[in-house]
């Protein structure tokens, strides 16, 4: 399919796609997996992905709703962005397959923000998730870590809430090297796999 053949040159290529191809090209990707159905597990997701393309959204006056903006690759000189899933703990005889931990990673020049929190992963790949730790780093060395906004009692009640509660990702297309979602607010987003 050439929409994921261009989603893969946009990850992963020096010489990239323009921005409208690959908007095209993640429309193309989610319409398609509306038409399929996949489904994807959060197995699939384990691992580190480095963001490399975003779309952001516009509320239009008219009733329309929301509008993609004009997408944009994420320049790695500027900024790493990654984004990591690790399973949860699994206890003896406990199926939590589709339960786990998020970390979302900025780094720019010497100093590092993280932010992590408790995932689950829905039938209708929807990955919901939430931020309820954070982490500063500078020169390599933990400045701070702890949890944010009363996260200890927002992880406690994480798995119980609905995901209308919650931010999430629809996740259209999963593949080894690439992964595509579209966020609660509307925007599309590309990552890579590092």
């Amino acid at each position: 399919m050439e929409h994921i053949s261009i989603l893969e040159q946009a990850a992963k290529s020096n010489s990239k796609p323009s921005s409208s191809a690959v908007v095209t090209a993640l429309l193309a990707a989610e319409k398609n997996s509306k038409k399929t159905k996949p489904r994807y597990s959060f197995q699939q997701l384990i691992g580190n992905w480095q963001l490399c393309f975003i779309t952001g959204t516009k509320k239009t006056r008219q009733k329309a709703g929301i509008v993609l903006g004009a997408g944009k690759y994420i320049p790695q000189w500027i900024a790493k962005i990654q984004i990591a899933y690790s399973a949860a703990p699994v206890a003896e005889g406990e199926d939590n397959s589709e339960i786990g931990r998020v970390e979302n990673s900025v780094k720019i020049g010497t100093m590092e923000l993280t932010l992590s929190g408790p995932t689950k992963f829905l039938p209708n790949n929807i990955l919901a998730f939430d931020f309820t730790r954070i982490m500063v780093k500078l020169l390599g060395k933990t400045v701070y870590q702890g949890y944010i906004r009363g996260g200890e009692a927002r992880e406690a009640e994480f798995l119980s809430l609905s995901v209308g509660k919650q931010a999430f990702f629809a996740y259209f297309l999963v593949e080894d090297g690439i992964i595509t979602a579209r966020g609660r607010g509307g925007g599309l987003a590309l990552w890579g796999r590092v």
